[in-house]
């Protein structure tokens, strides 16, 4: 055989390799979920416990706002099965308040008390703020540069100049290529679509960053983060172009990490299920499992 078709050979196994869907949600318990997603699931099991039976992966925003302890993170990890990936956050001090200046003992003590997780720790998200601009780029590079080799990074930013496909986001994406770190996606085209009716949607509005939708994989894992409204048509027209890129995703190798959010995030598995309804039909042969849900109950009656 010659080097030709060694390399050949070697492309054409690669290609068929069919990276794995990760479809989660901002959070694994909610108070009305034991009444209604997870109402027949035995009482004796933990809203952990049940929500890793459904989804195979969350978005742990928990470590933004405070760091667990060891014994959290153990109990964590004995919850779901081995297939499970959380996502957690890098915690606020490392990311708005030392702006990743500064921070070693920070970043060392939450990667220690991630330990635990290792084997199921799918991707850390460091969510960067909107006044971290192009001058504070070699602060990401050294702040990269520096992790262990073993941690999957996902970098968030929302700096406008970031999404104008000028040289600065050139460059952004090649300081995350050069690390094999992913840049997260952010839609919240749904989420501003249609009227504002309702002062949650208000707040959640005001909250959540309206940045254009730049879709590009610069890691392996891409990570995206989509935040819908409660009109399923608006979230059906923006979901729908996902199905294609997330699939082209999977045919490449790559894993990919989808994040539903809603206005109310109790709504949220519905809107993972309206995703995983449109993948599944479209898809049959690389079909995912669907949540244990079937039609939203009424939210007078059960909310």
């Amino acid at each position: 055989m010659t080097n030709m078709q060694k390399d050949s050979n070697l492309h054409t196994n690669s290609a068929s390799i069919v990276g794995k869907l990760h479809i989660g949600l901002p959070m694994w318990q909610h108070p009305s979920w034991p009444r209604t997603w997870f109402a027949h699931y035995p009482k004796s099991d933990t809203q952990l416990i049940s929500y890793a039976k459904e989804c195979n992966t969350v978005e742990g925003n928990t470590t933004f706002y405070s760091l667990p302890n060891e014994d959290a993170t153990l109990r964590w990890a004995t919850s779901v099965p081995d297939d499970f990936s959380f996502t957690f956050k890098f915690h606020q001090t490392i990311t708005h308040l030392n702006q990743l200046q500064h921070c070693e003992d920070e970043v060392t003590q939450q990667l220690k008390l991630m330990l635990p997780l290792k084997d199921k720790l799918g991707v850390m998200l460091l969510q960067l703020p909107a006044g971290f601009g192009p001058s504070k780029l070699p602060l990401l590079d050294q702040f990269l540069q520096q992790l262990p080799p073993w941690l999957n990074v996902a970098v968030e930013v929302r700096h406008l100049i970031f999404f104008e496909k000028g040289a600065d986001e050139k460059t952004l994406n090649q300081i995350l290529i050069a690390h094999r770190a992913n840049r997260v996606i952010m839609d919240t085209r749904a989420l501003f679509t249609g009227p504002c009716d309702s002062d949650m949607l208000a707040e959640v509005r005001r909250k959540k960053p309206r940045v254009p939708v730049n879709v590009i994989a610069t890691g392996l894992t891409p990570v995206v983060r989509f935040v819908g409204n409660d009109n399923k048509d608006d979230n059906l027209q923006c979901l729908r172009p996902w199905v294609n890129k997330v699939d082209q995703w999977r045919r490449e190798g790559k894993n990919v990490y989808f994040f539903c959010h809603r206005p109310d995030n109790k709504d949220a598995p519905w809107l993972a299920q309206q995703f995983i309804d449109l993948y599944n039909q479209t898809y049959s042969e690389r079909a995912v499992p669907n949540l244990s849900i079937k039609t939203q109950p009424k939210q007078d009656t059960l909310f």
